[in-house]
């Protein structure tokens, strides 16, 4: 195998790893906004990182969903289950961001903005390490002639 091709191979494991950690990320500064007490421009900066970060989310477990748990399922059925648990997990996530959207437009408090984001963390946080358990040995020799932002979200 040429060096070009395992360096391709590998990268699926490290796009994942990354974007996960600009999720962590953005979800952290999401809850950085939603501390009290909020002014109506600090309001607006809540909607914003909190579309963005709903948005981003989204297009990651939907380009999943979409690319990714079907190439995996090819390539290795015995593995169907755990990428059926992984959707069902973007089901209940997808769940909580509306959830959460809801209690932006509904101008929640910041306690309850928290308890929305507190939940949402712990959820992704548990799929996130689920996830990367159970999968990243597989992205390590997946060979998916994809664009990383179409499988893997904009982010």
């Amino acid at each position: 195998m040429l060096e070009d091709e395992k360096e391709r191979m590998v990268a699926w494991g490290r796009e994942l790893r990354a974007v996960h950690d600009r999720l962590r990320e953005a979800l952290r500064v999401t809850r950085e906004a939603g501390e009290a007490p909020r002014t109506p421009e600090q309001a607006r900066e809540l909607l914003l990182f909190c579309r963005g970060f709903c948005a981003a989310l989204t297009g990651h477990h939907e380009g999943e969903d979409r690319m990714l748990f079907p190439a995996i399922a090819e390539r290795h059925p015995e593995l169907r289950d755990t990428l059926a648990k992984l959707s069902q997990d973007h089901s209940m996530i997808g769940y909580l961001l509306t959830g959460l959207g809801d209690a932006v437009d509904g101008s929640a408090t910041p306690e309850e903005l928290d308890r929305h984001l507190e939940g949402l963390a712990a959820i992704m946080e548990s799929h996130f390490r689920f996830e990367e358990r159970a999968l990243l040995g597989i992205l390590d020799t997946l060979d998916l002639d994809a664009d990383a932002q179409e499988v893997l979200g904009p982010l």
